[in-house]
């Protein structure tokens, strides 16, 4: 039995993905220019294979960052409890800050980095998601990018996780309830 076996249904296929990634990426390029010296934030481990396609649809100059954030663990819930697991390596004072999350559901993660990294003096700061779920919202988060709205399932695929699995398909999937409840 393979991950695929653990997917109840395909919510957004791989060519409807790459599409939408590339719409972000001229939403993106149209927004900025090489003088801004954009800097794209990461969160990890979640939004790494949207930020590697979506640079790959970007023609204005910019670096890359990482930061990883914890809140879920390996549980399907959030913990609630958000903790910068790793932060940026670069000064971001005066720079373009541009957020790349996977998704955003209560907003608290992305209220804390928000937070944190507003205290750091950027010129400015926009959030790029691939998924959005409102229904989730708990915290009003502003959201600039936005590539898909999604129901409130447990959502897996194109870096998308539940305990470290299912990363690696190329869709984003609805994962059945018997894989995540135990």
């Amino acid at each position: 039995m393979g991950l695929k076996d653990d997917i109840a249904r395909v919510l957004i296929p791989e060519q409807d993905i790459q599409k939408r990634v590339a719409e972000l990426g001229a939403e993106i390029n149209a927004t900025y220019t090489d003088e801004d010296e954009l800097i794209l934030v990461c969160i990890l481990k979640g939004a790494f294979m949207f930020l590697a396609d979506l640079v790959r649809c970007m023609n204005v100059r910019h670096e890359i960052n990482f930061m990883e954030i914890s809140s879920y663990g390996t549980r399907a819930m959030s913990s609630g409890v958000v903790r910068i697991l790793l932060d940026l390596e670069q000064n971001i004072d005066k720079r373009h800050v541009l957020i790349v999350e996977d998704i955003i559901d209560s907003g608290r993660t992305l209220d804390y980095v928000t937070r944190n990294l507003g205290t750091r003096g950027p010129a400015s700061m926009r959030v790029c998601t691939l998924l959005n779920k409102p229904s989730r919202r708990e915290i009003d988060v502003n959201l600039d990018f936005v590539g898909f709205e999604v129901p409130d399932e447990f959502v897996v695929g194109y870096g998308l996780d539940f305990a470290e699995d299912y990363r690696n398909l190329r869709f984003i999937g609805i994962l059945r309830e018997e894989a995540y409840r135990i």
